[in-house]
């Protein structure tokens, strides 16, 4: 079955490292006959002149200010336009000018439509072939795309006389979207095409195609079928097919001798007549009717089980505004029903639609990658994970991580290397969920040495940088490595002795390092410990701490725990003293605020309680209701020597590198949007989320729906911010 895979197109500034498992990738930004430029690494007016004749074609003042903008940030959609628009009032007919930008532009923005459309205008008028070029490149960048499909085939009719040639690309974009809950526009201009042909018969062809699937008013297509089939003879509504196996039914009914499939050379004259002995040409039709009418029921039926969520989707075409989270929530749920139903070719295309809206949602496209894997469909798998790694989220880091997972599980491990290593040094350089997921990769593959060489390049790039939030981090994730490797536990012990020489003392840090004590061999270094989590606690001038007094009263609770654990009665009284002396005052205003509650609440329960009802003993009780709940309070809210243990919040990524990672349970790191998170429950559970220190990234551009805009554009939607719940510093490590 041919679904059709969308061409790969290469965004300008796109780093790579998979191959296009079918077909070749067409750059969106490499039309050297087009006069194409692309943006050059470094950016600004000087990466993107315009050659022609060997000679450098001037910019405006105004040209070269915008060229240098999204040059520096080529997410800034406002630039773009500003840019397109500015040079569509300068190029004064130079088509060089114009290919230029609109080739930089939909190489960052392939799913615009409306962009592709005012593009083809452009080269229409000096070449139709031009013109039809750009069509091609835009019914490959966004394949599934109605309306792309319905501006190329209204280009087709005004430029062509040959009816076939419109047929037969009313039939490449039908074979797409034609079953898109929102066709009715290209399904309309078909028949009007057709009516206006007068091929009658392939107007009633149309109409039994649309009986197959629910559209958007299908009722209207049900009522204009029974028009035409009573004002045309059903000769003018069979098509030549349809007659050819009307007349051999005939034969076989007049002769068991004719084998079958064998038609006489006049069958087809016949065919006009009754194809069944005993019915008149009446019934024929009637029977003709019935037949699209049960199609027509049927289709029905699977119409009310999804016009649900057809009515939720708000904005079906792909626009750099972020969705709301009812919106996301309601794909993730369709998404869920269409799986459920035994037709590939639905589930594909739904997918394809959910991937022109959620393009820039890095979730829907790890759940495609997965799903069409488990359906074993690997062509479509890969092909969605190029489009995803490099056009539409290739500059959000989960992507590469889940790149690198998929490859390792599919045995692609120089894939999956290369896919660390942009993360490494292009996408997110210092990402902590890259440097521990590659260590771990490495250590899975048996080159223990190759792991340990990443942490350690990882830490002196730390090193490095002044006041790194990371290198506390690194340091306590390399110790609890070693200590899981053979034979290096010592190793482990010295890193965590090495790192307060380089690191700022920080509670996550200090119990890390109480953690990995408690695991060590002995002897423990409990005066070693001890001393640090003092500096901590017990600020001085010399020793400035930031810790709120909650963070180091939680840090002094968890040593007296190691050291009832593992410590001499020395240490513990020390440790205890210490505790009381610092945190007295603050412990004596919690019990007084907790007893002034008690003793209010227990006043408030006396006076509501009935008088009448009252028994002689629970009146002695009332007459002296402050000594005899001071006594049960104050024994209720005693301190303890060692209070439980609060799990360490987790701090959040960057908003620029944040996604909800419920909505794809199976592989749930935290993924960069920036509309409301949307909680979602999936069944996709080999990749196993972690949650790190947040570290400080490239800020990604918010976008807003430029005012110059006239016509629906699609493109990439910024990034939903994670809500992540409070849990132990080590996560799913230890």
């Amino acid at each position: 079955m041919d679904i059709g895979l969308p061409h790969t197109i290469q965004g300008a500034g796109g780093g790579g490292y998979g191959s296009f498992a079918n077909g070749d990738a067409v750059s969106g930004a490499s039309h050297a006959e087009n006069g194409t430029a692309s943006i050059s690494e470094g950016g600004g007016a000087a990466g993107l002149q315009l050659m022609e004749g060997g000679s450098v074609r001037a910019m405006s003042a105004e040209e070269e200010r915008l060229w240098n903008v999204v040059g520096a940030n080529s997410l800034d959609f406002d630039a773009w336009v500003t840019l397109i628009d500015e040079t569509e009032k300068v190029a004064e007919g130079n088509i060089l000018k114009i290919r230029r930008v609109y080739d930089a532009f939909l190489a960052e923005f392939p799913l615009c439509y409306g962009y592709w459309k005012k593009y083809a205008e452009h080269e229409a008028p000096g070449s139709t072939e031009k013109a039809v070029e750009v069509y091609e490149h835009a019914v490959q960048a966004v394949t599934y795309s109605v309306d792309i499909w319905l501006h190329y085939c209204r280009f087709a009719i005004n430029k062509y006389e040959d009816p076939d040639i419109i047929r037969r690309l009313f039939e490449r974009g039908l074979a797409y979207v034609g079953t898109d809950y929102l066709s009715y526009s290209l399904w309309d201009e078909y028949i009007e095409f057709e009516y206006k042909h007068q091929e009658w018969s392939r107007l009633a062809m149309i109409y039994t195609r649309i009986f197959e699937n629910p559209i958007l008013y299908f009722d209207k297509y049900y009522s204009s079928f029974k028009e035409l089939a009573a004002n045309r003879p059903l000769s003018e509504l069979r098509t030549a097919d349809e007659a050819a196996a009307a007349a051999a039914s005939l034969v076989s009914e007049a002769s068991d001798n004719v084998t079958e499939g064998e038609v006489p050379s006049d069958a087809v004259e016949q065919s006009s007549k009754p194809v069944s002995a005993g019915l008149t040409e009446a019934e024929e039709l009637e029977k003709y009717i019935a037949i699209r009418e049960e199609m027509y029921k049927k289709a029905k039926e699977f119409d009310s089980k999804i016009v649900g969520f057809e009515t939720a989707i708000g904005r079906p075409y792909f626009h750099v505004k972020p969705l709301n989270a009812a919106e996301l929530e309601n794909w993730h749920n369709y998404l869920n029903f269409i799986e459920k139903e035994d037709d590939f070719s639905k589930v594909v295309k739904l997918y394809e639609r959910c991937l022109i809206a959620c393009a820039n949602y890095p979730e829907y496209w790890m759940r495609y990658v997965k799903c069409m894997e488990m359906r074993g469909s690997m062509d479509l798998a890969e092909n969605a994970l190029v489009r995803a790694t490099q056009v539409f989220v290739k500059r959000q880091p989960e992507i590469h991580l889940f790149a690198a997972w998929f490859k390792e599980h599919n045995g692609d491990i120089s894939g999956a290397r290369a896919a660390y290593e942009l993360v490494h040094t292009e996408i997110s350089p210092g990402l902590l969920e890259a440097i521990i997921k590659h260590a771990n990769m490495e250590r899975r593959l048996g080159n223990l040495e190759d792991a340990l060489s990443i942490y350690e390049q990882a830490i002196a790039i730390e090193k490095g940088k002044e006041h790194s939030q990371t290198l506390p981090v690194l340091f306590a994730q390399y110790a609890r490595f070693l200590y899981m490797a053979p034979g290096k536990e010592e190793k482990a012990r010295n890193i965590l002795m090495e790192a307060p020489e380089h690191v700022q003392l920080s509670k996550p840090f200090l119990e890390a390092m109480i953690s990995m004590e408690t695991m060590l061999p002995l002897p423990k270094r409990i005066e070693y410990v001890d001393t640090l989590v003092e500096k901590f606690i017990v600020p001085n001038p010399d020793n400035p701490n930031s810790a709120s007094m909650a963070e180091r009263e939680e840090l002094s609770s968890i040593l007296l725990e190691f050291l009832d654990l593992v410590g001499d009665a020395k240490f513990v009284k020390k440790a205890y003293d210490r505790h009381l002396k610092t945190f007295i005052n603050r412990t004596s205003a919690i019990l007084k605020k907790r007893l002034g509650e008690d003793l209010s609440s227990d006043k408030s329960k006396l006076a509501k309680a009935d008088p009448a009802a009252t028994s002689p003993a629970q009146s002695l009780a009332g007459a002296y209701p402050s000594a005899q709940n001071q006594w049960t309070a104050g024994y209720a809210v005693q301190p303890q020597a060692w209070p439980p243990v609060a799990p360490a919040p987790v701090q959040q990524w960057n908003p620029s590198y944040t996604q909800p990672a419920a909505a794809y349970g199976g592989y749930g790191t935290t993924y960069p949007q920036t509309s409301a998170p949307v909680p979602q429950a999936g069944t996709y559970a080999n990749y196993q989320p972690t949650t790190y220190p947040a570290q400080v990234y490239p800020q990604q551009q918010s976008y807003a729906q430029p005012a110059a805009v006239s016509a629906p554009v699609a493109a990439a939607a910024a990034t939903p911010q994670v809500s992540t719940v409070p849990q132990a510093y080590y996560g799913s490590y230890y």
